[in-house]
């Protein structure tokens, strides 16, 4: 039995190839300064290097925080229909400040859009659960579904009376 061994190297990048590589990381769509180290570490540079990446990242625009706050809140509501509190939480893990995500929430969510998408997603799981029959066991299925989705709970018991109407 013959064993050959792993060749574990790494490829070798000059800084000039990683700074090219992370501005095309970032034009992809837009980063956050957690999301941008993380994807350095791979590179295992000394923090000078780093520094120096970074520093060209922010200053040529390929990295701007509040750009990716606000384009963050905006895609999660509109595609993932997804509520305040899994969009803080979700920023909250990237690092970023309670100032800037309640400023991008002040000014990307619409609070008629953001009721819309709450009532539509708990009508939407109502209509799946039409089997079950116990109407306790139902509701409480849609809230645990609303407040996954990220919905404040006192809204997630509105959404609910306005559907148990229809």
């Amino acid at each position: 039995m013959s064993f050959t061994p792993k060749d574990n190297s790494k490829k070798i990048y000059t800084i000039d190839e990683i700074k090219d590589k992370m501005a095309k990381y970032c034009l992809y769509q837009d980063r956050c300064h957690w999301e941008v180290e993380k994807k350095l570490r791979e590179f295992d540079l000394i923090p000078e290097a780093k520094d120096e990446i970074l520093y060209k990242l922010i200053h040529y625009g390929f990295l701007n925080e509040e750009r990716f706050v606000h384009s963050f809140v905006r895609g999660k509501v509109n595609q993932k229909l997804w509520g305040k509190n899994r969009l803080r939480q979700e920023l909250k893990m990237r690092q970023i400040d309670g100032k800037l995500i309640d400023k991008a929430f002040k000014e990307e969510i619409d609070p008629e859009k953001y009721w819309n998408n709450l009532v539509r997603l708990a009508q939407k799981k109502h209509d799946a659960l039409y089997s079950e029959r116990e109407s306790f066991k139902k509701m409480n299925k849609i809230k645990a579904y609303l407040a996954y989705k990220g919905y404040e709970f006192d809204l997630i018991n509105e959404a609910i009376q306005v559907i148990q109407k229809d």
